[in-house]
């Protein structure tokens, strides 16, 4: 099938870092000690360095006693229940996020804050302080994120509009009633092709539960444009299938619904327990071009669309890999070898 969109820019990308469920490495570059504190550290507008210190109990929790600091979450917590100083540091944290990603070409911010507690009115909190402060710099509208409905229904209240539509995600056949939402709030709209019951296990699963999903949202008259199927995303390494069934689906889709529906997905899921996932991302994004998609739920600062349109495809590296994602490369085998004897290059 030939490709939906033809350059970078007509690529439709949700930017999906500012998730509390974030997390870096305490061993990693991007952590530093200031003043005997673990701190993340970043570049401020100036390139002066910048930091967001972890608070004591964060330092008490399984994540960070693994080796993690959920950076997202700390920012949250410090603008939400911090006093002065740690509330504008928290800002200043969301603040440099949300301009990296919106300068490496974000269409949308998702914001996610389902991680930051397990009681609902603390999320819903939270939701409200992080739309209000992403839109005091945002350029672009923000994608309200959650699997609950009241915490999505917070944060498009309190987006005041100046970005433009807003998008929500997601709806499903689980989550039937956010489609109210979308009518409330005159959202675009993030539409999953999971089942009532948990995730589709192929590609005619999917087609089937986006088809029942999409025949509710058309008889309300949400026009196909407004609409962004995610077609589900699974890591290649735990089945050969996953890559196929994803990219089997979007042709199906592409084909039942024309060229004006969206088709994204979480594209770097593809990757997750492999090495050098840049070379895996890029190639599934360029696979699943070709196959319909047209945008996808990613980081854009360490997956650039512009190389997805440079690859060379006929390079070995990106020939093995293709492999593996088209299910020609049982238990990633070949892949690993490859890797091993240094034959894909560098990540």
């Amino acid at each position: 099938m030939p490709r939906s969109i033809n350059s970078p820019d007509q690529f439709r990308i949700i930017a999906e870092n500012i998730h509390t469920s974030r997390s870096v490495l305490r061993q990693g570059r991007r952590v530093t000690q200031v003043d005997g504190v673990d701190a993340v550290e970043y570049r401020g507008e100036s390139g002066t360095p910048r930091y967001l210190r972890v608070p004591e109990h964060f330092r008490q929790t399984q994540a960070y006693e693994q080796g993690q600091i959920k950076h997202m979450m700390v920012a949250v917590w410090k603008g939400v229940h911090g006093d002065e100083a740690e509330q504008q540091e928290g800002a200043e944290y969301i603040w440099h996020e949300a301009k990296r990603q919106i300068v490496a070409g974000a269409r949308f911010l998702d914001l996610n804050v389902d991680e930051v507690s397990p009681m609902l009115d603390e999320q819903i909190r939270s939701m409200r302080w992080l739309v209000r402060t992403v839109q005091h710099v945002a350029t672009v509208p923000p994608s309200i994120d959650s699997s609950n409905v009241d915490i999505i229904a917070a944060g498009l209240a309190e987006y005041d509009g100046r970005r433009g539509r807003p998008l929500l995600n997601s709806l499903a056949l689980e989550r039937i009633d956010a489609l109210d939402l979308v009518r409330k709030y005159d959202t675009q709209v993030v539409a999953t092709a999971a089942s009532v019951d948990g995730m589709p296990s192929g590609a005619g699963d999917r087609v089937e539960n986006v088809a029942k999903l999409l025949e509710r949202v058309l008889s309300n008259a949400v026009p196909k444009g407004d609409i962004y199927v995610d077609a589900l995303v699974f890591p290649i390494s735990v089945s050969a299938e996953y890559g196929r069934h994803y990219l089997d689906a979007v042709e199906r889709i592409r084909r039942e619904y024309g060229p004006d529906i969206q088709i994204t997905g979480g594209l770097s899921n593809v990757s997750f327990g492999l090495p050098h996932r840049r070379l895996i991302n890029e190639s599934f994004i360029r696979l699943a071009i070709e196959h319909g998609a047209n945008g996808g739920i990613m980081d854009p600062v360490s997956t650039r669309v512009a190389r997805v349109f440079e690859l060379d495809v006929e390079s070995e590296p990106v020939r093995i890999a293709t492999a593996m994602l088209l299910g020609e490369d049982e238990y990633c085998t070949d892949y690993l070898k490859a890797y091993r004897a240094g034959m894909l290059g560098t990540a």
